[in-house]
């Protein structure tokens, strides 16, 4: 499971306004093997971490890449899953590899909805001579992608902006510092995104959350309901800031466990500027 909330405007007034601000929670089992946040790609012109498991390698669960091309993946929370599906980490990566624009690469996407578990997608055009472009896509919503108004958002295991009592409480968090963030140091702003990202308060009860859960949900519920989840051997491994100011200057921070050891933490910040 994961969390994202983001912040966009295309065409910030103040200058030192961002023209996105983003931070995402990957929650997973400690022990599913993956790589950290680096270039990859022909050009080395993509940047995510990747995921290593069996048969689901070179998937990912955020990324982006020089020439603006953004996406984030959620799964939506289904208490069976089909084993035989495919893997839903593809889906990031194909369109951080493709030419592709976002609400085509959508729609496409929409047409091969039901070869996957539930999921969440998020596909970004990043320019700054065009504008930004952000879409949405879920599979357990309706069947056609949107193209999202310039706001703030946020995105749990249910579908966008779903009222989750955990994501109204972490995107009020998120909200307070991304109203500070002009007056704030740029690495003051990143920690306290990653301030939100840690909180492991419960917000509960949350009858939307067991409706949708079953049973499944049931036994981790008091760990799950939180922006931070900590269960034994699964919960938030990753954080990720992703901001772009408005002459296209991304900051990309993402703060890993290592080792399965929730003592040990670190953290790598890379930056660039937008080829287009």
């Amino acid at each position: 499971m994961c969390i994202i909330f983001f912040k966009f405007d295309p065409r910030p007034v103040s200058k030192n306004a961002y023209r996105l601000i983003l931070a995402a929670n990957r929650d997973e089992f400690y022990s599913r093997p993956s790589k950290l946040a680096d270039f990859w790609g022909n050009n080395n012109e993509i940047l995510s971490g990747l995921d290593m498991e069996e048969g689901k390698e070179g998937g990912t669960w955020l990324g982006i890449s020089t020439r603006g091309k953004l996406a984030a993946l959620t799964n939506y929370l289904q208490p069976q899953l089909d084993w035989q599906a495919r893997g839903r980490g593809e889906l990031v990566t194909h369109f951080l590899t493709t030419d592709v624009d976002s609400l085509s690469y959508l729609k496409k996407v929409s047409m091969e909805g039901h070869l996957y578990n539930g999921f969440n997608l998020i596909a970004a055009d990043l320019s700054t001579a065009k504008g930004d472009v952000i879409c949405y896509y879920g599979n357990r919503g309706e069947p056609d992608p949107i193209v999202l108004t310039p706001g703030t958002y946020g995105l749990s295991n249910a579908l966008l902006e779903t009222p989750w009592r955990k994501l109204c409480f972490g995107k009020q968090l998120f909200l307070e510092a991304v109203e500070r963030s002009q007056a704030l140091p740029k690495d003051v702003l990143i920690s306290d995104l990653l301030d939100v990202l840690n909180n492991e308060e419960a917000q509960l009860p949350d009858p939307a959350i067991e409706d949708q859960g079953g049973e499944y949900v049931q036994p981790v519920l008091s760990k799950y309901a939180a922006v931070c989840v900590r269960c034994p051997g699964y919960g938030t491994r990753t954080n990720t800031i992703i901001l772009v100011d408005a002459d296209g200057h991304v900051t990309f921070t993402e703060r890993s466990m290592m080792d399965k050891d929730l003592s040990r933490w670190e953290t790598r910040t890379y930056e660039f500027t937008l080829q287009n």
